[in-house]
């Protein structure tokens, strides 16, 4: 309790991006582990059958590694060591692992663009939580300090907020200026010469190419996550606050 309020102590406390990112981090992490010790083993036994038996188990084994544990224990290992649990929110349990597999599958087929919206949502909800009806919370709240999770936004919905409706049109014209400055930008940096134009037109990129290019990449995501947020509490110019 020494890290927390009365009120996030009686109210589910739902993990900020930041305590999520790690998660994902330490999931990531063990599925190297295992996928450079599975080559390790093939490569020191030289054996083709066994290099294929192997090779299937260690793919069914990370296809499986996250519904198996969401539905049976409340999340990966990545989860637990971030003191994290993934809760259904019709039952306030566990998912099931049909919801917990859909779950997975969204999450593969969105990627990082799933998390855009965590601010823009009451229980910061990504899309793959939202379309599975599944929050992410702290586990142990006892071991939670304030930065790691927020309580229900209620302001969201509060009197003088601009419709829903409203508020996304406008999040949506920003975005499209956003993405149109991100192609200046990348024409900006062939013309000078920082990124190979085979790069920018022809998606033909060397080593610095595709570090120049994940970087303009993850500074739009940022910046688009940005605009969810604010146009979402009705901070942005065409959909303010009364």
């Amino acid at each position: 309790m020494s890290h927390m309020t009365v009120e996030a102590a009686v109210s589910p406390l739902y993990a900020r991006f930041s305590r999520r990112f790690r998660g994902i981090v330490i999931d990531w992490a063990i599925a190297m582990a295992v996928l450079f010790g599975a080559v390790m083993l093939a490569v020191s036994v030289e054996n083709v059958h066994f290099s294929r038996v192997l090779g299937i188990l260690v793919i069914a084994a990370l296809l499986l590694y996250e519904p198996v544990l969401v539905s049976f224990t409340g999340g990966t290992l990545g989860h637990h060591l971030a003191n994290l649990r993934v809760v259904d929110d019709r039952s306030g349990g566990n998912l099931s692992f049909l919801k917990a597999c859909a779950r997975v599958v969204l999450k593969g087929m969105l990627g990082w663009y799933s998390f855009l919206i965590l601010a823009a949502t009451r229980r910061n909800q990504a899309i793959h939580d939202l379309l599975t009806r599944s929050t992410v919370q702290i586990r142990d709240p006892a071991k939670a300090r304030s930065g790691q999770y927020i309580t229900e936004r209620v302001e969201l919905v509060a009197v003088g907020m601009p419709s829903p409706v409203r508020r996304a049109v406008v999040i949506c014209g920003y975005w499209l200026l956003l993405f149109v400055s991100f192609l200046v930008v990348l024409a900006a940096l062939a013309a000078a010469g920082l990124m190979s134009r085979n790069c920018v037109y022809g998606d033909i990129c060397s080593g610095v190419d595709k570090i120049l290019n994940l970087a303009t990449s993850v500074a739009l995501l940022v910046m688009m996550a940005v605009v969810v947020a604010q146009g979402w509490k009705g901070r942005l110019f065409g959909a303010r606050r009364a």
